[in-house]
């Protein structure tokens, strides 16, 4: 019986998609790569192999954003999402994405405010602030407070 649909359908792990993948000269066209790792982490998801298909949607999703293919980046992230993954609110990041008061917290915390003195500046709670910052970080791309003295140069004026 030759190896048809049903043949690699059986069995993921066959090396169809590895073969596909592995052929020289794919990084020309980053697209169509991307699309096979699509289809490929579609399906080991189907199959159960979770981690595997995890690894190969977030390299599908990396290039379809970085492409700007964001129909495709949002499929990828929907089937990262049904792994058990969570992905990203929205695409969008950099200083540009802050809300009003998000910019305002990062620029005093990274004036090198406490979130308590923070939150009486601003009428919040302590809490609110930290909330604020956990979720400013990832969109400035940093990993701490310390980290967070740079990115204000990088912060675009009101």
């Amino acid at each position: 019986m030759p190896m048809g649909y049903m043949g690699w359908a059986a069995s993921p792990t066959s090396g169809l998609f590895e073969e596909v993948l592995a052929v020289p000269g794919t990084d020309r066209w980053p697209f169509e790569p991307a699309r096979v790792r699509l289809a490929y982490g579609e399906r080991l998801h189907r199959v159960k192999s979770t981690t595997e298909a995890r690894t190969q949607l977030a390299d599908a999703i990396e290039t379809f954003e970085r492409l700007g293919a964001r129909p495709r980046a949002a499929r990828a992230g929907s089937e990262l999402r049904a792994t058990g993954l969570s992905v990203g609110s929205s695409g969008v990041t950099g200083p540009s994405s802050l809300t009003p008061q998000q910019r305002e917290i990062a620029l005093l915390a990274a004036a090198g405010l406490t979130n308590k003195q923070i939150a009486e500046r601003l009428f919040l709670s302590p809490r609110t602030v930290a909330a604020h910052l956990r979720q400013l970080f990832p969109k400035l791309g940093v990993a701490s407070r310390a980290a967070l003295r740079d990115a204000p140069a990088d912060l675009p004026p009101e």
